[in-house]
């Protein structure tokens, strides 16, 4: 890339545009891009070493990196982004349409859950919940509640999967048809239940539980096996053992092309 590519890119980015959301590092950016996202433009100190990660860890995009990252002096990338990722690539990418997010989470039949998060209050819960919803395949993760689930936080957490399943904000009263399964103390055991594939799986926030309107309308409350004297667990522990019960969720293959995928603790 030229020092005009570099310059240009370096305006474009300090230009303020609409519906734009950072991604932070290559994992997102590499997540991104398999999912289909629109990036705005993407940045990094070390090109070559962005190439050599994705010839090793995501050779699927390679190619698409290659033509869209655009390398910038490091103190340049130090001024744009408040904290460099060790990977020393971020991104603006635009959010995914939400006409098209809502019309995904209200089609009938599904083949997969929806998650609803009842006015969560932690961005880093709401990132790890999209993050599962991506691996297991669900329709897509609703919040209700003033949080934005596409915060950069969230964003953040979720390492760009935002873009591999639907992520939107709603009011209780617009919530997609089908029947309530909401996650509750005092519901059935959630092992002797069956989780319809269409089901919204209710879950409340990390202080307050799920609203008395939500589960007022509930099909079924349901409850986590739990030791007594334990309080709860963290929001994205529930969800998890909540999908692993369901049961469904895209086939189980290996990836050759992302190594990452099974790493604990993989950005």
């Amino acid at each position: 890339m030229s020092d005009d590519d570099a310059t240009s890119v370096v305006r474009q980015w300090r230009e303020t545009a609409p519906d734009t959301v950072f991604l932070d590092g290559f994992h997102a950016l590499k997540h991104a891009l398999r999912f289909g996202a629109d990036v705005r433009c993407a940045i990094t100190s070390d090109k070559e070493a962005a190439l050599a990660l994705a010839a090793d860890l995501a050779n699927d995009v390679t190619a698409r990196i290659e033509e869209l990252v655009v390398e910038v002096p490091a103190d340049t990338l130090r001024e744009l982004v408040p904290k460099v990722h060790p990977t020393r690539v971020a991104a603006l990418v635009f959010r995914r349409n939400r006409q098209a997010n809502l019309e995904g989470l209200a089609a009938l039949p599904r083949s997969s859950p929806i998650v609803v998060l009842d006015n969560p209050r932690n961005l880093g819960n709401v990132g790890a919940v999209v993050r599962l919803a991506a691996g297991f395949g669900v329709t897509g993760v609703v919040t209700t509640g003033d949080m934005d689930p596409w915060h950069s936080n969230v964003v953040r957490s979720a390492a760009g999967l935002h873009f591999a399943t639907a992520v939107e904000r709603l009011q209780p009263a617009d919530l997609p048809p089908g029947p309530l399964y909401v996650l509750d103390p005092e519901g059935a055991d959630i092992r002797s239940v069956a989780i319809p594939d269409d089901a919204l799986l209710v879950f409340g926030s990390e202080r307050h539980g799920v609203s008395p309107e939500l589960r007022e309308q509930a099909t079924k409350l349901l409850a986590l096996p739990m030791r007594p004297q334990v309080s709860s667990y963290n929001l994205a522990t529930s969800v998890a053992m909540t999908l692993f019960h369901w049961g469904g969720g895209p086939p189980q293959a290996p990836n050759a092309q992302d190594r990452t995928a099974a790493a604990p603790g993989a950005p």
